[in-house]
């Protein structure tokens, strides 16, 4: 450790530390030097290292170095230090840490939260005298930029850091913190911004994003830690393995396997994938142990803000045996009672299998455990791909959107509805971001344009005329509902419409989607937040349930839920079948997979890292092909297409198409010209965006996209607080205000900006490039097997799985099963 002058600068954080017993780290006290000097920056270090303290510390002792003789007693001093956290269930373990050092250093400081969750009278003390800290969220951020007291409330600002920076960028809400920051920097000369990332594999890039063209210039430092935290990963393996696995099959009936590791543990958390999973592993836990009903509890972002705190406090005072959660409690939440993780599936990225492990032995020099839980056979390849890629630091990039316009639209309205905005300054101010450095004058005037009139299409009707521009050249929103629909609709998180679930009584249960709950009727009951509901009615957008009698119900569905497998796991993968056909079976999953893996070389083959296996197979249902590219469902779905269109221009022919993350089969009742096609150049990046406009319904799918757009962009408004607007009409009026777009304004950078998303979001365009040229490369490996293969089998099912309940379905793959079974 680097030694420090107990009288020098950071000798108050010297002396925090030392009365705890603890040694600060290098990396800890280089950041707080590097901040103290002026410098910008960004902290890479792992899970659970200290790293709140090492920028939380320097925010404080700057202010105790500005006011060296009166810094004790001094009182309403302003805001000092915004914290931006991705996640509300982070904002008050942050808060608590935060104010905990000051109060221990002597520092009369205030520190608070302002985020979704924060009450209307907290804000209003807010609006009055804000905390020497707050820590908020990008969103809430914006909402604050949306007023016209918020010079007044950032004039003291000094530092800026944004926490978890991994996980906002590449996403919108990351463009909505990069446009913050640069308005923060032109209110608040001098002012210090740092960001902190975890787990990324383009360092770099992430910094040049976060500090964007304007800092790049000044002094900025880039610290990383120099420790290693060993995360050591252990799957829960069946007693038997399926040589015919399908997703999902073994899942509950592996719960029983957990039992024991959730009671040889003090407290444990069991990350599922989705919202859905949570909720059916959470009773599936107490249908096996009963016990644990009242030691148990769930946790994910539907679920009623009061329950989850609830649920955050009691792990933080170790009062919970487990807890069933999703990605709500995957970031930097400090629960140091927890010694034990266990995931469960694949969690489809390196980032976010390390994230999870590290929720376990979050402090420095403990050891994070987690424990793999497979919902079917093939997955424990992917438990020993994950240990690979911890023990060689494997991690995924994260590449930072660039000219977003539906968020451009929005930060003008912001900006508007705020103070008001002159273009000349605010053009420079967004120039000297990352996402917009590339944004052109001709881009930057449509978007005023728009805002201003409604565009070419638009302009005719009043509700899009939101700007006025006074006689000083100030643009500005006048209007005062215009005003309020805008802050209330602030924001790049779009989903289906949401209902709140409600007793009879008005407690409040949280909230499900229109989508799910329209397809219910009186009387039907389904299962939310672990209890059975019986539904009563459906009346102004809430859900009225009772508790059901029985324990029979469906669980809710909520949209967006699939994660796809990250191209890091697909290469992954690949290496891992490498190991097996080399006889390297270090890894014990390889070993029990051998039954299944060499089933499917006896009837099959497994492809080599320089090969792709293609299977061809007759059935009673027709000509089946089924590809293996290990490159995620995403990029299977429209690879699939793709290559169905290129057959049928030979042939013509139509496909049924299915997909998992391994591989995608082609189904038709007629011979499919594979061998034809493959030597007309069936995996070539040639055309590549010519075949696709004609392979897939771009406009279709252009359309789904346009509703997020128009939803952020303030095309559509979802309507007040208690008088939410009817999913449908919101999808009929996106569905009109497309059509009008294509027809009347086809230059228009929205609709643009929809087939954009398409290509690269949707479709991921450049990892479909990608795939093609590694397969345009690779050897074919083409079999005829005669029967169905271990690894087609899932995909089979997946297929059966969308026209069949899940009790025929269970029927139906086990006469499978045991019809193949006998074939072998």
């Amino acid at each position: 450790m680097t030694q420090e002058s107990a009288s020098g600068p950071l000798a108050p954080a010297l002396a925090w530390f030392e009365a705890r017993g603890w040694q600060p780290f290098d990396f800890q006290l280089e950041t707080a030097r590097a901040f103290l000097d002026g410098a910008h920056g960004l902290l890479n270090a792992p899970t659970g290292s200290g790293k709140t303290y090492a920028l939380w510390m320097p925010v404080m002792l700057d202010f105790i170095q500005r006011y060296p003789d009166t810094w004790r007693s001094q009182d309403r001093n302003g805001l000092q230090c915004i914290w931006i956290t991705p996640l509300r269930a982070l904002s008050k373990d942050l808060v608590h840490a935060c104010h905990r050092a000051c109060q221990d250093m002597g520092l009369p400081w205030r520190v608070e939260a302002r985020t979704g969750d924060t009450s209307g009278s907290q804000r209003e003390k807010q609006r009055r005298l804000m905390p020497e800290g707050l820590i908020t969220t990008p969103e809430s951020l914006h909402v604050m930029l949306a007023s016209p007291d918020h010079p007044a409330w950032f004039r003291s600002l000094r530092a800026v850091v944004v926490d978890e920076w991994h996980e906002l960028m590449g996403t919108k809400r990351g463009v909505q913190v990069e446009l913050a920051l640069a308005c923060l920097r032109q209110l608040c000369p001098g002012l210090r911004i740092w960001g902190i990332s975890a787990t990324i594999g383009n360092l770099g890039q992430a910094a040049e994003t976060l500090l964007g063209s304007a800092i790049r210039s000044q002094r900025h430092v880039m610290v990383r830690a120099d420790l290693h935290k060993e995360i050591r990963v252990e799957s829960v393996l069946p007693d038997r393995i399926e040589r015919f696995p399908w997703a999902g099959h073994l899942g509950l009936r592996m719960a029983e396997k957990t039992l024991p590791l959730i009671e040889s543990g003090r407290t444990t958390l069991i990350f599922t994938n989705t919202r859905a999973q949570a909720e059916l592993w959470y009773q599936g836990l107490l249908e096996v142990q009963p016990d644990l009903a009242g030691l148990m509890a769930m946790h994910h972002g539907s679920i009623d803000a009061e329950q989850r705190a609830w649920v955050e406090d009691a792990l933080h005072e170790g009062r919970l045996k487990a807890v069933v959660c999703t990605s709500s409690l995957d970031l930097g939440v400090d629960f140091r009672p927890v010694d034990t993780v266990i995931q469960v599936g694949g969690p489809k990225g390196v980032a976010r299998f390390i994230q999870r492990a590290g929720r376990s032995g979050h402090a420095p020099g403990e050891v994070s455990r987690l424990y793999f839980v497979p919902t079917h056979s093939l997955e424990l390849i992917e438990a020993a791909a994950l240990r690979q890629a911890v023990e060689e630091g494997l991690i995924e990039e994260r590449m930072p959107i660039r000219v977003p316009m539906d968020v451009l639209v929005q930060y003008l309205l912001t900006r508007a509805v705020g103070t008001g905005f002159r273009p000349a300054a605010l053009w420079d101010e967004l120039r000297s971001t990352y996402a917009y450095e590339d944004l052109t004058d001709a881009e930057f005037a449509w978007a005023l344009s728009f805002v201003r009139s409604g565009g070419d299409a638009l302009q005719a009707y009043a509700a899009y005329q939101k700007i006025e521009v006074d006689e000083t050249g100030l643009w500005r929103i006048a209007d005062k509902r215009m005003a309020l629909q805008h802050r209330l609709s602030i924001g790049t998180i779009v989903s289906d419409t949401s209902l709140t679930v409600k007793y009879q009584s008005g407690q409040r249960l949280g909230t499900v989607e229109e989508s799910f709950i329209s397809q219910l009727s009186p009387g039907d009951t389904f299962w939310f937040g672990g209890r059975c509901l019986e539904l009563i009615r459906v009346r102004n957008l809430e859900v009225q349930v009772r508790k059901a009698e029985g324990n029979k119900g469906i669980v809710p569905r909520w949209m967006g839920s699939r994660m796809p497998l990250s191209s890091q796991m697909s290469r992954l993968l690949r290496r891992q079948l490498d190991d097996y056909l080399a006889g390297r079976l270090a890894a014990p999953e390889l070993a029990l997979l051998a039954p299944l893996l060499d089933l499917q070389a006896r009837r099959s083959a497994i492809p080599a890292a320089d090969e792709c296996l293609i299977e061809s197979i007759r059935s009673r249902e027709g000509f089946h092909l089924f590809c293996y590219p290990f490159e995620g469902r995403t990029v299977h779905e429209i690879l699939a297409a793709l290559l169905a269109w290129r057959m049928a221009k030979l042939k013509p022919i139509t496909f049924s198409i299915a997909m998992n993350d391994y591989g995608f089969e082609l189904l038709s009742d007629q011979e499919i010209p594979f061998q034809e096609a493959l030597e007309a150049g069936l995996f070539s990046a040639e055309h590549l965006d010519a075949d696709l406009t004609l392979a897939i319904n771009q406009t279709e799918m252009a359309q789904r996209r346009f509703r997020e757009i128009a939803a952020i962009s303030g095309l559509v408004f979802k309507g007040m607080p208690g008088k939410q607007i009817a999913g449908k009409h919101l999808q009929a009026s996106t569905a009109l205000l497309f059509k009008v777009f294509r027809e009347h304004d086809p230059d228009s950078l929205l609709l643009k900006q929809a087939y954009t998303e398409v290509l690269e979001l949707q479709v991921d365009r450049s990892r479909l490039r990608s795939a093609l040229d590694r397969l345009s490369r690779q050897q074919i490996r083409f079999t005829e097997p005669a029967q169905f293969t271990p690894f087609c089998f899932p995909i089979l099912v997946d297929r059966l799985r969308e026209r069949l309940s899940s009790e025929k379905l269970a029927d139906r793959v086990a006469k499978l099963v045991a019809q193949m079974e006998r074939q072998d």
